[in-house]
């Protein structure tokens, strides 16, 4: 009897990595799922499979399918090995980190000891967390992920692509806080265009000597 799996593991972490992708994230996420239907953990996640075989699954077409593939190794998601007769595909296994942690508590007590299992859920780093509630929305990412010092961006391994769009925000922003406000420079200028004209200071110097107030009148 073939043993079979039932379901596909995708993480958020791999979900995300995709984001940069725009509209040909869908079809890279196919072809990976494609992938993964025959990589087992016990072959330690690589299948030989041809191009039929995922245009099958997938009902992709095969330049579609090839793309896809390359794009896949280019991020470092799967990477190729080259053999006599054809591919062999190698999922990144830094991408099918498990989402949950399940922890074991024994408790004690005067009948019996008995283990309960806990299930603790996947706990975000910093980052991770302004990515998942965010999602979708590209300012408010690199806004909140802005407040972050620039250290931890740059440090952050799994969000490389926003953290450095992060960063270029981050300093622009530090540029925007020494710029003075373009309004006050117009109105300083139009301040100093109007205290140089001859006609508003004769206008100016005649409601004085009237005593008609206020004055710029």
């Amino acid at each position: 009897m073939i043993k079979t799996r039932g379901f596909l593991h995708l993480t958020y972490k791999l979900y995300h990595h995709l984001d940069k992708l725009g509209e040909r994230k869908a079809t890279c996420l196919c072809v990976y799922l494609g992938l993964l239907k025959y990589a087992w953990k016990k072959n330690n996640y690589t299948c030989h499979i041809r191009h039929a075989t995922l245009e099958k699954d997938t009902q992709l077409s095969r330049p579609t399918i090839k793309r896809c593939l390359d794009t896949l190794e280019k991020m470092n998601v799967i990477k190729t090995i080259r053999g006599k007769s054809g591919k062999t595909y190698v999922i990144n296994d830094k991408f099918l980190k498990e989402e949950k942690a399940m922890i074991v508590n024994n408790e004690l007590s005067n009948v019996n000891k008995r283990a309960i299992l806990e299930e603790t859920t996947y706990q975000y780093n910093t980052i991770d967390k302004i990515i998942s509630n965010n999602r979708g929305n590209l300012d408010n990412i690199l806004d909140n992920l802005a407040t972050l010092p620039a250290d931890t961006l740059k440090m952050d391994k799994n969000n490389v692509y926003y953290c450095k769009l992060a960063i270029q925000r981050k300093e622009e922003l530090a540029r925007q806080k020494n710029l003075v406000d373009p309004r006050i420079i117009a109105k300083e200028l139009k301040k100093i265009s109007k205290e140089t004209n001859v006609r508003y200071k004769e206008k100016r110097d005649y409601n004085i000597r009237n005593n008609i107030k206020p004055w710029q009148k």
